[in-house]
């Protein structure tokens, strides 16, 4: 058994609270639990309570067992002089305040509805399991699951939020030059993903801006920063770009030397780093004010729309520089794009709320619900113990859930452990 399990019981009152008493049988009434401290101090603040009918008003603390005070060496913090109630599981000892007056105890052990202690072990039992509540996952109720799941998903864009506001300041506060970064990284995936994030560093987003006129010399620049430009191939549409990328680089003072190369080991074709750097290009060549057009946009079909393009027109014939392929227009795909949105967009445009004291969050919980689900192993895995996913939202509340819950073993602060141990 741990604390928090204990802090569980008191802040939800998870026990028989008639007739409750002290250690030193003295009666105790519950009139305010207090507020959860989650910080330094005593576990739960500002708590009222009547004990032998004298109303108290002060903090409550919590462990295993009433030694815990001098192992903790409470005796010595000022902090714990109003503690006016020790909750504890087991009492070994009496525990005083400074003036040697005892601090009234109560003892949890006992009193513990046994269903709740049951469900309390199966959930942290050592039982090698997917996540701690996979043979009850299924039974919670259908509003508490999509609840949390939406308090998952904007905990989810909280998160993200904090990083963003991070990357904003290295962008010198330019919208604009953050979301290339971030798409720039997106574009890349996960195997390319810090590759291209290394290569939008690189570059001054004013360039970017300068460049974006002409899609081949945008193109150059994306390719040349990239390394891809570095070998000697015998292709004139290499050789030209190369050609470009060399005077960019020698007009801007460009250096990429501390850019990753990107990779093609384990790539489908159509997510090449050429193809997709070319995609890219093509999107700045014709957005100009990309994040402007984005803040405007209201709907799944009018943010497809803004990311409508194709790689130019040499890719339509190759996947890499110099080897022939089937001929084929290379668009960004609808799933591409779904990609996009939620791993870019939509955390920026959340940010982008938060910075200007704008609520956007309604509007972007019914924009990621229109976008279809995520299909990764995690996802899979909990449509397997329910049908769970069948939106973006959904997906991304998943895997908060499974990463910052379920790995953590944070039963307690999830609603369906909680839930669970309500049964």
């Amino acid at each position: 058994m741990k604390e928090d399990f204990l802090h569980y019981l008191w802040k939800f009152q998870k026990f028989s609270n008639k007739n409750l008493i002290t250690t030193n049988n003295e009666s105790i009434l519950v009139e305010k639990v207090g507020e959860h401290n989650l910080n330094s101090g005593p576990d739960f603040f500002n708590s009222k309570l009547s004990i032998n009918h004298q109303l108290w008003a002060g903090n409550v603390e919590i462990h295993l067992k009433s030694s815990d005070w001098f192992a903790h060496r409470h005796e010595e913090d000022f902090a714990y002089d109003n503690v006016i109630l020790h909750v504890v599981w087991e009492h070994d000892g009496e525990v005083y305040r400074k003036d040697n007056s005892v601090i009234p105890t109560l003892e949890l052990k006992g009193i513990v509805d046994k269903n709740v202690l049951e469900n309390y072990r199966k959930l942290t039992s050592k039982q090698q399991q997917w996540i701690p509540c996979e043979n009850e996952f299924a039974t919670v109720d259908d509003f508490v699951f999509e609840n949390w799941l939406e308090r998952l998903y904007l905990e989810r864009l909280e998160q993200k939020s904090a990083l963003i506001k991070t990357e904003l300041k290295e962008s010198k506060n330019d919208w604009e030059g953050l979301l290339f970064r971030l798409l720039c990284k997106n574009f890349g995936l996960k195997v390319n993903g810090e590759p291209f994030y290394s290569l939008a560093k690189s570059i001054d987003f004013s360039i970017i801006k300068k460049c974006s006129s002409d899609f081949k010399k945008l193109e150059a620049l994306l390719f040349g920063q990239s390394g891809l430009l570095e070998d000697e191939k015998e292709d004139s549409y290499f050789e030209s770009l190369k050609f470009e990328y060399d005077y960019l680089k020698h007009k801007y003072k460009l250096s990429n030397s501390n850019v990753l190369i990107p990779k093609y080991f384990r790539l489908r074709p159509p997510n090449f780093p050429t193809i997709r750097l070319s995609q890219l290009a093509s999107l700045y060549h014709q957005k100009h004010s990309l994040f402007s057009e984005i803040v405007k946009a209201n709907s799944l079909n009018e943010f497809c729309k803004l990311f409508d393009v194709s790689a130019s027109e040499y890719w339509n014939t190759h996947y890499n520089f110099g080897v022939a392929s089937t001929k084929r227009k290379k668009r960004l795909t609808n799933k591409f794009i779904d990609l996009l949105l939620i791993n870019t967009v939509i955390p920026l445009l959340f940010s982008y709320g938060e910075e200007i004291g704008k609520d956007n969050s309604e509007a972007l919980l019914k924009l990621a619900s229109t976008i279809a689900s995520e299909e990764n192993s995690i996802i899979k895995k909990f449509n397997k113990l329910r049908s769970s996913s069948e939106n973006s939202l959904q997906s991304q509340a998943l895997l908060q859930l499974k990463n910052e819950y379920c790995n953590k073993k944070r039963c307690l602060q999830c609603a369906i452990g909680n839930a669970i141990l309500k049964h």
